[in-house]
């Protein structure tokens, strides 16, 4: 009885330092207040929030930063929605431009710069920012890769709760695990399902006559393709990737985004009033060429809607619009000799001609001109006041100058300025252009 004694006390002090450093071992694994409400991270505790969150979504921004400032109620209103997923997405944000050792780590080189992290691997976050669609594109990642549907109900609910903003892609008679590698890959931009069971009224319905059939469906621009294969993965994924964007895309600082990943070349019509009947007439035309010219992407802009990107393409007072170029997407567009500008009759002949002398090479290779390096790209007013400042700046030099030096400004100095500030338009990378997202 004796030796007992002393091997029960070691139990009892064992169960109570184990009690006593537990709740010690619970806070230091989760540090953080989940409370739906935006974290702020900095160097001393992004390392332990990037482990602790399978899925956080940060914000790299500067204080100054106009884009950061619009962002940052957007980001309020999602991070209690996105905080009560099943699988939970926090929301964070890091002053990049004050924790500058922690942005070059991960190579932050404009505001903002948000990223995904998920089980700590970041992609970088090219999507809305508004917070109703920042929610809807951000649950892409927690959500199944593939859907599955067993009804003509689940079908119905699956596309209401997709929305309109991101492309649809329905499999009918497929089994998801032929689609799974290209869901996963495309998720950031798309949503994949495949439908177990439906009835005729869907076949009917989604406008598809036998099966295996993929329906690729752009709801906001009321678009649907069908694809009845072969379902190989070069095919499959030629389709998918095609059918990620509308057949013409109208051009706006959203949409530039959208074709960052696109390595297709951009058949853009430059008109007047995108609005206009005569416009809304041409796209119809465009849609139908674009149809059958998959391999190149058909866009359009107004100048109306934003004259400084349709200026960067030599589009001037007297320019005969529509124009049609092919753009590279960075620095480079082209134009096709005798077949730039568009007449009212047999424009869908035009356009023909247009895209058959592209082919042929008959081009003329240009570079953009702007006033700007991203201006045009990261407003619509932000390359204007760019260049007003920096012009209201250069004056301000020339003054100092003259009331500092005895002699006058010598001859030429005048040329000198306005050389460098009608020097070409030179982006600094095809990614930077696309990205359309961030304030330097």
């Amino acid at each position: 009885m004796p030796q007992s004694i002393p091997l029960f006390s070691v139990f009892a002090f064992l169960l109570l330092l184990l009690l006593t450093i537990s709740p010690t071992i619970n806070a230091s694994e989760n540090p953080f207040k989940v409370d739906g409400k935006v974290l702020e991270l900095d160097e001393s505790n992004f390392d332990a929030a990037i482990s602790t969150f399978d899925y956080i979504f940060v914000d790299f921004y500067a204080p100054w930063c106009g884009h950061c400032k619009r962002l940052a109620p957007e980001l309020d209103k999602a991070a209690p929605v996105l905080a009560g997923l099943k699988k939970p997405i926090i929301l964070a944000k890091v002053n990049a431009d004050k924790y500058k050792r922690l942005a070059s780590k991960h190579e932050i080189d404009g505001y903002p710069t948000l990223k995904i992290f998920v089980h700590g691997v970041p992609t970088e976050y090219y999507g809305p920012r508004s917070a109703d669609l920042l929610v809807q594109s951000l649950t892409k990642f927690v959500s199944p890769d593939v859907a599955i549907l067993d009804s003509d109900l689940a079908i119905s609910d699956f596309v209401e709760a997709a929305g309109t903003h991101f492309p649809i892609f329905i499999g009918f008679g497929l089994n998801e695990s032929m689609i799974s590698n290209l869901a996963v890959k495309y998720k950031k931009k798309a949503l994949f399902s495949v439908a177990k069971d439906f009835s005729d009224n869907i076949m009917t319905s989604y406008d598809f006559d036998k099966v295996p059939a993929l329906i690729a469906s752009h709801p906001a621009h009321n678009e649907q393709s069908i694809f009845y294969g072969p379902f190989e993965d070069k095919f499959l994924e030629d389709y998918i990737q095609q059918s990620l964007l509308p057949l013409v895309l109208p051009i706006n600082e959203d949409s530039l985004r959208s074709l960052k990943d696109d390595k297709r070349k951009i058949v853009l019509t430059i008109m007047k009033d995108e609005t206009d009947e005569k416009s809304t007439n041409l796209i119809k035309v465009l849609k139908s060429a674009a149809s059958a010219n998959r391999d190149l992407v058909f866009s359009y802009v107004g100048i109306k809607q934003w004259q400084d990107f349709a200026e960067s393409f030599e589009v001037y007072k007297k320019t005969q619009l529509p124009k049609m170029v092919v753009w590279d997407g960075n620095e480079e567009y082209y134009t096709v000799i005798g077949s730039e500008s568009i007449e009212e009759s047999d424009p869908g002949t035009q356009i023909s001609k247009f895209l058959e002398d592209y082919r042929e090479g008959s081009v003329i290779q240009k570079r953009i001109s702007g006033p700007t390096l991203m201006g045009f790209i990261n407003s619509q007013l932000g390359g204007r006041y760019f260049f007003i400042s920096m012009l209201v700046l250069l004056v301000i030099i020339i003054l100092i100058l003259t009331m500092c030096k005895e002699e006058p400004l010598r001859v030429g100095t005048r040329d000198q300025t306005d050389h460098s500030r009608n020097a070409p338009f030179q982006p600094e990378s095809r990614e930077l252009r696309r990205a359309a997202d961030k304030e330097d």
